[in-house]
């Protein structure tokens, strides 16, 4: 091998690829994912020279990185369509629109400054699934490359084709009054656009890209963030508040009272509204999700179905299409819309639209909205470290032990675990529709609790205390990134 490359093996997630630029890849890495890529998308297709669509993220290094990258996929064969600064969903939008072969979107979304990464993707509207990160994984690892004569091109102005698509049909008549934060993200330069021109009054919070992100990492799920964008809703009476992450394919809200409101009770209520023109839905969950999906009475009402999958935006798409399912909600912000609502993608944009039209068809507020669901004790997802090499080993563990716990009717906090979900990692439950998740982060060197609770915040700590015990015992758990 090349003296000079570096490419760390870990850097191959389950569905996308993320690495320490310079410390766990170099420029050279970069070219030979590319080549892996570009090989890889050749042999699927079928085509020797595919159409690969390539945007880039507003970080200091992300266009060097996305060079890098489009050298080895042109080395393959591969003809490039360079659509320049991007959201992720505004290179799966132009995949359709352009009529692509393939994706690679250069982002390391929310994850720290020094971070890097690409979203990849070959059939429309899905991302890369783990067989074929394991595939790329071998591929560019092995360096078992196609050589072929590419080229590239740049495709001037699709940003506002993408904005568009977006504007033209979803025009609302309420004149809702929306706090748009972008976290000096790359959504900046597209978000409040596109909501002032359906026709909201837009408050703008640090919506100037600024790749140092001085404030806080641009991540719905951040607690810092979302404290920042309630102040604002707070201070100027706005109707309801959105926060997007990094690369635009995920938002939190916030209600008209400055309460942020976690993603998987935004989905029910966009399901619900959903399910009365679209009965007998299905809809597509993730096992970080609220319980409240399960027996729901609008959505049982109009014979709608809800599945709980694995976590992460790729499996969730895939599910929506394998299962055609209506809409798919992950408690991380990810809403996947598939046809007539959208391409079953994820667009943060799109997703904060679906929540303004719920505003719009709606004589109430945010607060009162919310208020109609069933009142639920959620922990925020908290995300202790633990090796990547040893995460998934851990997890096995516990989900044996729970097992055992349960088939020896051990209570935790008096009551039996009556049910145990495990297509990623082990979410256990209990009669009163309490629930404890325990799974591997699919992109960091960590894992995921979450906990919830229908009877009484005591009860989700309590939950969480039996988790954060058992893991301490191992004994391979580091610090939390916030926890209850």
């Amino acid at each position: 091998m090349n003296q000079s490359l570096k490419i760390d093996p870990y850097g191959f997630r389950e569905y996308d690829a993320r690495w320490l630029y310079e410390k766990d890849i170099n420029a050279e890495g970069i070219t030979n994912l590319g080549k892996g890529l570009g090989t890889q998308i050749i042999k699927r297709t079928e085509i020797n020279n595919p159409r690969v669509i390539v945007g880039h993220d507003y970080r200091s290094y992300s266009e060097e990185i996305k060079t890098a990258l489009k050298k080895g996929l042109v080395s393959t064969g591969c003809f490039v369509e360079d659509i320049g600064l991007s959201l992720s969903p505004m290179v799966y939008f132009a995949q359709f629109n352009l009529n692509a072969d393939a994706v690679a979107m250069v982002t390391a979304s929310h994850n720290e400054n020094g971070w890097t990464g690409v979203k990849m993707g070959i059939k429309k509207g899905l991302t890369h699934a783990p067989e074929e990160m394991a595939e790329l994984k071998r591929i560019t690892l092995d360096q078992k490359f196609i050589s072929g004569n590419g080229n590239e091109k740049e495709i001037k102005n699709f940003k506002e084709i993408y904005k568009k698509n977006l504007i033209d049909k979803n025009k609302i008549k309420k004149k809702i009054k929306a706090v748009v934060a972008c976290g000096n993200g790359t959504a900046g330069i597209f978000a409040p656009e596109i909501l002032r021109a359906i026709g909201c009054e837009v408050i703008e919070l640090d919506c100037n890209l600024d790749w140092t992100f001085p404030k806080y990492n641009p991540n719905p799920e951040d607690l810092e963030m979302l404290y920042a964008i309630a102040k604002v809703v707070k201070k100027n009476k706005a109707d309801i508040g959105f926060g997007f992450d990094g690369d635009g394919d995920r938002v939190g809200v916030i209600d008209d009272k400055g309460n942020e409101i976690y993603s998987d009770k935004i989905g029910l209520l966009i399901a619900r509204n959903l399910s009365e023109n679209y009965k007998n839905s299905k809809f597509i969950v993730d096992v970080k999700s609220t319980g409240l999906y399960a027996n729901d009475k609008i959505l049982n009402k109009n014979k709608c179905e809800t599945i709980y999958w694995k976590t992460g935006h790729s499996h969730i798409k895939r599910k929506v299409h394998n299962e055609n399912a209506l809409a798919g909600f992950e408690k991380s912000g990810h809403f996947f819309f598939n046809d007539p609502l959208g391409y079953g993608y994820d667009d943060g944009i799109n997703s904060a639209i679906q929540v303004c039209h719920l505003l719009n068809n709606q004589k109430k507020g945010m607060s009162d909205i919310i208020n109609d669901l069933p009142q639920t004790f959620q922990s925020p997802t908290m995300a202790p470290y633990c090796k990547d090499e040893e995460k998934y080993q851990v997890v096995e563990n516990l989900v044996n032990e729970i097992k055992k716990i349960k088939n020896e009717k051990l209570k935790i906090d008096n009551q039996e675990i009556k049910e145990i979900l495990t297509v990623n990692g082990i979410r256990f439950s209990f009669d009163d529709g309490s629930w404890g998740l325990i799974r591997a982060s699919s992109n960091k060197p960590s894992l995921v609790i979450v906990t919830e609770s229908p009877t009484s915040n005591e009860r989700k700590i309590k939950i969480f205390r039996f988790i954060d015990e058992i893991l301490q015992k191992t004994g391979k758990i580091g610090k939390y990134d916030q926890k209850i």
